[in-house]
């Protein structure tokens, strides 16, 4: 046996010890109290206001924290965070802040949540940040020469604390996100005399993620003093209907991030949190994350008549399994997926509903394996020193995906006469299913990981 070779199967051999200690810690974390877990589905219960009648093949099952690999990466390892000393931002006022962002965006589920929770979070971070400092600088932006030296400070304090160390390209972040960019109003003093800031505070100070995604009561106080704002410009661009220039657009939602800023500086930091969160979570419910691969495949094996039902349902799992691969998705992205997919194969001349035929679910558009939908409601990670970190996860994994109808517009989840689904089991008697689905989304990471090591 060559020296390479033994090398690669002690570090296999290694790896798998890792594993089996992971295992045996996992195992202890499985008896979580009952009222932890019933917290969870308090919290829950209003996510799925959002979903459309959809009747589940079975009883519905429990929502249940996940569980990140707390012995692969200690979480409490933080370490003291080289800062610029050109940053003026006040990070020691908004500690609860950072610690909860580098909480969302831990190092290994990062890219995971980036869509949902981590990136959310994040931009609603910078906002409050430079927000709150508003109140002392009367300015609600930071100029060019600053905005490179802070943003790398808040990824130092960030990764200082477990987050991980690409951010700015998970989340597409740049240094002027922390700028006025092309808004023409970035004082605090002109933008009171510029909007109408009493019914600004009065529609935005507190919010419902539910009401709010369909009243649009805050986003159109927003929207329109953004474009008032926008106006200020001395080369105000055309805004005529279906003539607006794409130039203008830009500095409306420009100028909506300093309007979120001053907002901020109104709120204290939670408050300021959960109505960015609130507002985020309308716009990323109604996108697919999801990037659909070509399906020619699928086409060949499923269109013109179908012949061979077997050869179709293999020639979707193999396409759903390439899905499985990028994202965690929320309920509501898992039903857009759903739609977009059934659509694209509608055009190949595929007419059966082979969601139905191949028995496709919900959950079939989330991360492979993890049988995961993350809920419709803006939510955060948290900490725990002994479990690690941890997620709310809807484990509702016999809902079938519906099958477009192309003559039909989408029902939309704002439509008073739709009727919620279910809501999940009492989790006391599901012990089994926790135990199954957690250690089998727990293996994803680790086992990711092992695999690219192993490469080498």
């Amino acid at each position: 046996m060559s020296a390479g070779v033994s090398l690669k199967h002690s570090f296999s051999m290694l790896l798998l010890l890792e594993l089996f200690m992971f295992l045996a810690c996992f195992h202890g974390c499985l008896s979580t109290p009952a009222d932890h877990l019933k917290s969870y589905m308090l919290t829950e219960r209003g996510a799925d206001a959002f979903l459309p009648e959809i009747t589940p093949s079975a009883s519905p099952q429990p929502f249940l924290p996940l569980l990140a690999p707390s012995p692969l990466t200690p979480f409490t390892n933080s370490t003291i965070p080289k800062l610029s000393g050109d940053c003026m931002l006040n990070f020691t006022a908004a500690e609860n802040l950072m610690t909860m962002t580098s909480i969302d965006c831990f190092a290994a589920f990062a890219p995971l949540l980036a869509n949902v929770i981590c990136c959310p979070q994040l931009h609603a971070t910078l906002v409050i940040l430079v927000g709150q400092l508003s109140k002392e600088t009367g300015v609600l932006a930071l100029n060019r020469t600053l905005a490179k030296p802070c943003l790398s400070d808040i990824e130092q304090v960030l990764e200082g604390q477990g987050a991980g160390e690409n951010l700015k390209q998970v989340c597409s972040i740049h240094p002027s996100n922390l700028t006025e960019a092309s808004c023409p109003v970035k004082d605090v003093d002109e933008l009171e005399n510029t909007i109408n800031s009493s019914e600004l505070l009065a529609s935005c100070e507190k919010i419902d993620p539910v009401k709010e995604c369909c009243d649009q009561v805050c986003q159109g106080a927003i929207s329109d003093a953004a474009t008032r704002l926008a106006l200020k410009a001395s080369d105000p661009l055309s805004m005529d209907g279906p003539h607006v220039l794409p130039e203008h657009s830009t500095r409306v939602n420009d100028c909506k991030t300093v309007v979120l800023r001053w907002l901020a500086s109104k709120l204290d930091p939670y408050r300021a949190k959960e109505v960015l969160r609130g507002l985020t979570n309308c716009n990323v419910n109604k996108v697919c994350p999801l990037v659909f691969p070509n399906m020619k495949h699928v086409a060949n094996s499923c269109g013109n008549g179908m012949s061979n039902s077997t050869t179709c349902c293999d020639a979707m799992d193999s396409y759903v399994s390439h899905l499985q691969k990028q994202t965690l998705v929320t309920n509501l992205q898992a039903l857009d997926c759903a739609t977009s997919l059934g659509l694209k194969l509608q055009k190949y001349n595929i007419t059966k509903n082979v969601y139905s035929l191949c028995h496709i679910s919900l959950k079939d558009f989330s991360l492979q394996a993890s049988g995961c939908l993350l809920p419709s409601l803006p939510s955060d990670a948290t900490f725990d020193k002994f479990s690690g970190i941890s997620f709310i996860c809807d484990l509702n994994d016999n809902i079938p995906a519906p099958w477009p109808n192309p003559s039909l517009l989408p029902a939309s989840s704002c439509n008073k006469t739709v009727r919620i689904p279910a809501l999940p089991a009492a989790t006391n008697a599901q012990s089994g299913l926790y135990n199954e689905y957690v250690a089998i989304y727990l293996l994803i990471v680790s086992s990711m990981t092992m695999m690219m090591l192993l490469q080498f």
